[in-house]
């Protein structure tokens, strides 16, 4: 089976998570701007899931780009990474809602590690399906980003409980430190075709 499929199934799913979080935003009935002040917790959390289900929906698509076939167990690891994504919209109108307090704060924390957890399975399965002279196998090396991830996202649920800002923090910093653009991927397809001209040159 082709990613083809897989993509557009996953994308949208994405694109409905996203619209369940904005319609979750009630609009206020007063017509001035300090009606809005009451929302801004939620429109901060919503800013924050965004931010993170739009790299999410930019992974999946660099890594599905380069995966060739798709079996079973990817089709599952896929679901369970749908699963939890599909989990933070929950998370995010209840952390919002309840202006960031310590026990919403802690299970926005642990959906956020559950998902990234998700990721590290579907990115193991293709892996091994692929193989190791893929072009995934080449762009794809654990980097500190990786590693450091779900320790502070652990760190963060922890310390939601004693300060939930310090865990926002976290979760917004996790955020932006993966929000640069990652070209491993792109500099792994360059590099193949690069290979593949010259050994055509050669023949």
């Amino acid at each position: 089976m082709n990613t083809g499929r897989l993509e557009a199934f996953s994308d949208g799913v994405i694109a409905i998570i996203i619209t369940i979080m904005v319609l979750e935003m009630s609009v206020p009935r007063e017509p001035d701007f300090s009606a809005l002040r009451p929302m801004l917790p939620v429109f901060l959390s919503y800013v924050l899931s965004f931010i993170y289900l739009g790299i999410y929906w930019n992974n999946h698509h660099h890594m599905l780009h380069v995966t060739k076939q798709v079996s079973g167990s990817v089709l599952w690891a896929n679901l369970h990474l749908l699963f939890w994504l599909s989990l933070i919209p929950f998370a995010t109108g209840w952390m919002g809602q309840n202006s960031f307090a310590a026990v919403p704060t802690a299970l926005y924390g642990v959906v956020l590690l559950m998902a990234s957890l998700a990721w590290w399975i579907l990115q193991w399965r293709i892996l091994k399906q692929e193989g190791q002279d893929s072009v995934l196998s080449t762009a794809v090396r654990t980097t500190l980003k990786e590693k450091l991830s779900p320790v502070l996202y652990v760190a963060a649920i922890i310390l939601a409980f004693a300060q939930p800002w310090i865990a926002d923090a976290l979760y917004a910093g996790v955020a932006l430190m993966w929000l640069v653009p990652d070209r491993r991927i792109e500099r792994a397809l360059v590099e193949e075709r690069n290979r593949d001209k010259n050994d055509q040159k050669a023949v």
